[in-house]
């Protein structure tokens, strides 16, 4: 293994752990509206049924051990330490796949996926279509370094064409994300084109600099700006006062899970089930304990300050159509809803196109199937087996 990487293992120590079950069982909850539900913020009877199931039934040791079920490095890039899970793939045919997460989610969001994507014959797939997988750990969140300051999207991408033209030496590779990861790998596709083989994304946040064409367009903005307007009051504190959060939620475990949940109960797909019955209480309590466990529930909002002096790569992807090979997967996300084909053609050089019927922003995780399907055949096209 090369110097710039070790070893690395998921420890939770009882004590700490304990610690924070305490901070859970005794903070006072604040009055709540009457029957409202999810109208003002968390639901106030879903935050006490996961109290109760993280108090009571939730196993933090067989998180932890799911948690170590896949290898992991602690990787260096120049001064930085990112956390990576780093898998290689039954073919041995050098296929690299970079998944990059989002918020409020970390590098469990592709949990679920990994196996079908690294080990396809396991999951009644073809040996040829396995990728090598690299799954970091965005800065200041989870295991990764935390920035002495914030840092945005455009800077974590150049980190990451480091981490894999460098320190693990994948000259060319593929990259695919959604929320933040969307933004990461839209930088890499401006700023690192040569590196690329492909580019596939479950969210396109990117609006063309030309403007809107035609009523199909039109009625999409007026989509994306009624879901603006209702959901994204988190992300406006988040990009102007992340410290205000990080006082406000400092030492309340219980706290910082309602903000992250709120997200996962407002974005994804629940037209089949409720939020419990999607995602499960273990798995949305094991992403919540990953954040404070390591303490980067601040830290991580800081990703949204930092985007701002950096501007936004669909200013750059619409100055000139870019080259990178591209797929969107448009999960019927509903933060950000996706856009008509017509403005990922004007983009980018789109050579594969889907529209799951399932699933929201948290892709990866609502359906690991229809994201590992579509995520191989993009595979097949970029990047032939053989």
């Amino acid at each position: 293994m090369s110097a710039a990487l070790s070893p690395f293992e998921i420890v939770w120590d009882a004590g700490a752990v304990e610690d924070v079950l305490a901070r859970v069982r005794d903070v006072r909850l604040p009055t709540a509206p009457k029957d409202a539900g999810w109208t003002y913020g968390c639901d106030a009877d879903f935050l006490e049924r996961l109290r109760e199931h993280w108090l009571t039934r939730y196993d933090w040791r067989a998180a932890v051990a799911d948690l170590n079920r896949h290898p992991q490095v602690m990787a260096r890039v120049g001064d930085f330490d990112v956390h990576v899970v780093r898998i290689k793939g039954e073919a041995e045919q050098g296929r690299p796949l970079l998944l990059t997460h989002g918020w409020p989610g970390s590098h469990f969001e592709f949990w679920d996926a990994i196996g079908p994507l690294a080990f396809p014959s396991r999951h009644g797939g073809r040996p040829q279509d396995a990728f090598d997988l690299v799954i970091p750990t965005l800065p200041g969140y989870g295991y990764s370094a935390k920035p002495e300051r914030p840092v945005g999207p455009r800077w974590t991408a150049g980190l990451w064409n480091r981490l894999m033209t460098e320190t693990l030496g994948h000259p060319r590779y593929i990259a695919q994300g959604g929320d933040w990861g969307a933004v990461v790998t839209a930088w890499l596709a401006v700023d690192h084109a040569p590196s690329l083989a492909g580019v596939h994304y479950n969210m396109a946040p990117f609006r063309p600099r030309a403007g809107l064409e035609g009523p199909e367009e039109q009625a999409w903005a007026e989509r994306s700006a009624a879901a603006q307007a209702q959901m994204s009051a988190y992300a406006t504190l988040q990009v102007t006062r992340p410290q205000s959060l990080a006082w406000a939620t400092a030492d309340n475990p219980l706290g910082q899970a309602a903000w992250i949940v709120e997200r996962f109960h407002d974005w994804s797909d629940l037209t089949q089930g409720d939020l419990e019955s999607v995602f499960g209480m273990d798995k949305l309590i094991t992403n919540v304990m990953i954040y404070v466990m390591t303490g980067s529930f601040p830290t991580a909002a800081w990703l949204y300050a930092g985007m701002m002096p950096e501007g936004s790569p669909g200013e750059m992807l619409g100055a000139d159509r870019n080259a990178v090979p591209t797929a969107v997967a448009a999960f019927p996300d509903r933060i950000l809803p996706p856009p008509p084909r017509s403005v990922a053609e004007r983009l980018f050089n789109l050579v594969q196109w889907s529209e799951p019927a399932r699933g929201g922003h948290f892709a990866a995780m609502e359906q690991p199937g229809s994201f590992v399907e579509d995520v191989r055949a993009f595979g097949r096209l970029v990047w032939p087996a053989g």
